[in-house]
């Protein structure tokens, strides 16, 4: 398990490697960082990728002045609503390719027409379900246009309240010396809302 042990390291230290990153890379960090954010909202395959967590720790590289802020939140908006888009036409794709019983794919359709804005804009904050959100609604056939409006909505809120973040409180001493507690506190509030649907569905089918 030295693979999972690695990868646990790095988004617990994600700082740590990021400046590494930059001390290595220099401007091409921005094009990682765009890689990054563009593969973990993009492909249903990569949901693993860090996402809230980099772009915190991202914010907080700027609020040194290692990074520019603004060229991180145009450049990682741009990467989160491109990968939502092409996740959205993969799903759109495929889903005429994979046997799904059409009565599925109705229901799919039918509850992404009427919730898919609130679902597109908030499964953002919410890893794993921000990365098959786009996906299902492509299968479900959503509105194109309904569904780029919210997904640009959603992905300027989500870069901005996480890379703004990392900037506003980015140079509290407290933060910095604890960065690994925020880190992790980031990806276990990101998880609530998932366990909370999780319980509930339980509750519901108790007898």
């Amino acid at each position: 398990m030295p693979l999972i042990k690695d990868f646990i390291d790095v988004i617990l230290n994600l700082d740590k490697y990021l400046g590494e990153i930059i001390s290595q890379y220099g401007v091409l960090t921005y094009g990682i960082l765009f890689l990054v954010i563009f593969l973990e909202t993009g492909l249903v395959f990569t949901p693993f990728l860090p996402g809230d967590s980099l772009l915190f720790v991202a914010g907080t590289f700027a609020a040194k002045d290692i990074l520019n802020v603004f060229l991180l939140f145009f450049t990682l908006t741009i990467a989160a609503i491109l990968g939502d888009t092409i996740n959205y036409w993969i799903g759109n794709y495929f889903g005429k390719r994979i046997h799904i019983k059409q009565e599925y794919l109705d229901r799919t359709h039918k509850f992404y027409e009427k919730y898919g804005n609130k679902t597109i804009v908030l499964a953002r904050f919410i890893p794993i379900i921000r990365t098959f959100a786009p996906f299902i609604a492509g299968i479900g056939k959503m509105n194109y246009l309904k569904f780029l409006s919210y997904n640009i909505i959603g992905g300027i809120l989500w870069v901005a309240v996480f890379v703004f973040g990392g900037y506003y409180f980015g140079n509290i001493p407290f933060v910095n010396d604890n960065l690994t507690y925020f880190i992790l506190g980031i990806i276990l509030i990101s998880f609530v809302p998932v366990l909370v649907g999780l319980f509930k569905k339980r509750k519901k089918n108790l007898p």
